[in-house]
This record gives structure tokens, C-alpha cells and sequence, in this order.
């Protein structure tokens, strides 16, 4: 049998994203050169490897056993080059950052420090919500990854590096603006503007809440933290959105803090990587700016 690894490497992101569109768009290559990778591969296997069920392609018997051999594989490639990349020195080779939605408001201020001290590391950063850094870091296809909580399921090494303040807004002509000490019940009357269940934020918020035995009101539902300002500008609800998302609205008066009792929900961000994961000299470097000076360049300058 002769598979090569640029057939597989196809193959696992077809069968990860189940769409060959969209494993043409990872993988940088037309789809009907994604196409016919899987074909000369399902020729040389002898079987079929997907089947359509309506729009959606969904791999066959064969094709589970393949994309478990084809991700071991590929995994063990890419911790082959991390180790050929350390014996360059810290000023080679390539960095894989995943970080979350509400990460990427201070990620850029880190990645610009962090480049001009390491000019020849090859940064990549991909920006998503904390579902898809779950499997990220589940399949170990990322460096590392910054988000809030760790999560429980995936074997994850993880350092908190800054504080995460969640706050309540709201607009400035909002009858709570101007109030002190606002009962955190008295938020059961009013309607909340959500982030999409994957979100890290909504998860945080409605732990929150749940602690304090309170049902609050769900309104409208947005996949964007920009989309989540603007409603709440608009009125359509009040929110809990990290301050590191809300700086330039504080400045500028186009949203307000309430004061809440309980809040700031003090929560934290972390530097999160597989465990067991060698890490390069390049990522090794990335964890100890992140761990030892993220906090003095990316915290917050605006006061709750």
C-alpha cells in the first residue's frame, strides 16, 4: 500500500470539518485538488472512506479507523519538526497561538512585543470561540492556547497569567446607571443579551448567577462580542462581557458599568497546552512572556 502523508493530512481535514470546501480553505488548496487526494487514496485502500447523507459528507467504517491512524500520525509529524525547530535556537522556526473571541481584544498587544523581541518566529494566530479550542486542543493541533477556564474533559497543563473582570453593562441612560450597590436580584427583572452557548463568557455568566439560585432572562443571542456591544447600546438588553472587551465604550460614554454586588466576577485567563506536549523553544519562550509580563502590557487601563 502506498499512502502518502500529503494524502493524509487531506483526508483528517476533510474528515474533521466534514465539507471538502472547507478543508480546501484550511489546507490552502482548490477543492477539486481536495477532491482528488480522497479519491487516489480511496483507490489505494480499495474502500470508501465517506458517504453523503443530505449536504453533509460523514466518514464510512474505514474511514473511522483511517482518521484515527491519520491524526496519531500526523501529530507525531508535527512534534517531529517542533524538535528539529529547538535545535535551531529560540529565534527560529514557527508558533501556533489559539486564543478566544474576548482574548483577541489584548492578543495583538502581546503577539507585537513578543515578535519584536523573536523577529525570526513564524507567528500564527487563530481566533475562535472555547468550543473549538477544546478540540484544538483535544486533537493537539495548536501551540497554545489562551482562554478562561481550563477545561475538565481534554488532559490539559494550564497557568492563570491575568485577572479576567467580568462586569455588567449597560447604556448610560439605563435607570440603573447612576445607582450604587444595586442588589444583584434586582438583574432577574431586566432582559440579558447572550454570547452563543460555546462561549467561554456565557458559561462564566451563568455559573454566576446559578450560584445565586437567580434565572435571568435571556433576549437576544449573538456569535460576536462587537454584536453584544451594539445591542446593548441599542437597548435590547443589559450583558456581563469581560472589561478587556469594553475600553474604548468606557472611554467614550457609549456603555456604562453598574455597580452590582458580586461584581467584578473576578475570573482568570490561562495559558492552556496539552499535556504531555513537548513544547518548543519557540512556544517555550511565548509561555514565559505570557506568564512573567502579559498582565503589565495587555490588563485593562480603564477602572470599573
Amino acid at each position: 500500500m502506498h499512502i502518502s502523508l500529503r494524502q493524509l493530512r487531506v483526508f483528517e481535514a476533510v474528515a474533521h470539518n466534514h465539507s471538502y470546501t472547507r478543508a480546501a480553505e484550511e489546507l490552502h488548496l482548490s477543492q477539486p485538488a481536495v477532491s482528488m487526494q480522497v479519491r487516489q487514496l480511496e483507490d489505494e485502500i480499495g474502500l470508501p472512506l465517506f458517504e453523503r447523507l443530505g449536504k453533509r459528507i460523514v466518514t464510512t467504517e474505514a474511514g473511522r479507523e483511517l482518521y484515527h491512524y491519520s491524526r496519531a500520525i500526523n501529530r507525531a509529524l508535527r512534534e517531529m519538526e517542533e524538535v528539529l525547530e529547538s535545535l535551531k535556537g529560540i529565534n527560529r522556526g514557527s508558533l501556533q497561538v489559539a486564543v478566544a473571541s474576548t482574548v483577541n481584544y489584548f492578543a495583538p498587544r502581546l503577539l507585537a512585543v513578543f515578535q519584536k523581541r523573536y523577529p525570526g518566529i513564524n507567528l500564527r494566530l487563530d481566533v475562535t470561540n472555547r468550543e473549538m479550542l477544546v478540540q484544538m486542543l483535544d486533537s493537539n493541533s495548536v501551540d497554545l492556547v489562551l482562554m478562561g477556564l481550563p477545561p475538565k474533559n481534554v488532559e490539559v497543563e494550564s497557568e492563570a497569567f491575568m485577572d479576567n473582570p467580568l462586569v455588567v453593562v449597560a447604556p448610560p441612560d439605563h435607570p440603573l446607571a447612576h445607582q450604587h450597590c444595586i442588589p444583584v436580584e434586582r438583574l432577574a427583572e431586566e432582559t440579558f443579551v447572550m454570547r452563543e452557548a460555546g462561549s467561554g463568557t456565557r458559561k462564566a455568566m451563568e455559573r454566576f448567577f446559578s450560584e445565586r439560585g437567580l434565572l435571568i432572562r435571556h433576549g437576544m443571542q449573538m456569535t460576536r462580542n462587537e454584536a453584544v456591544k451594539q445591542a446593548v447600546r441599542s437597548g435590547l438588553g443589559l450583558s456581563v462581557v469581560s472589561l478587556h472587551t469594553i475600553e474604548l465604550e468606557l472611554e467614550t460614554r457609549r456603555l456604562v458599568t453598574l455597580d452590582v454586588e458580586g461584581f467584578p466576577d473576578r475570573r482568570q485567563w490561562y495559558l492552556v497546552y496539552r499535556r504531555g506536549k513537548r513544547l518548543s523553544p519557540a512556544a517555550s519562550a511565548f509561555r514565559d512572556f505570557v506568564l512573567a509580563e502579559a498582565a503589565s502590557i495587555a490588563a485593562p487601563q480603564t477602572p470599573t
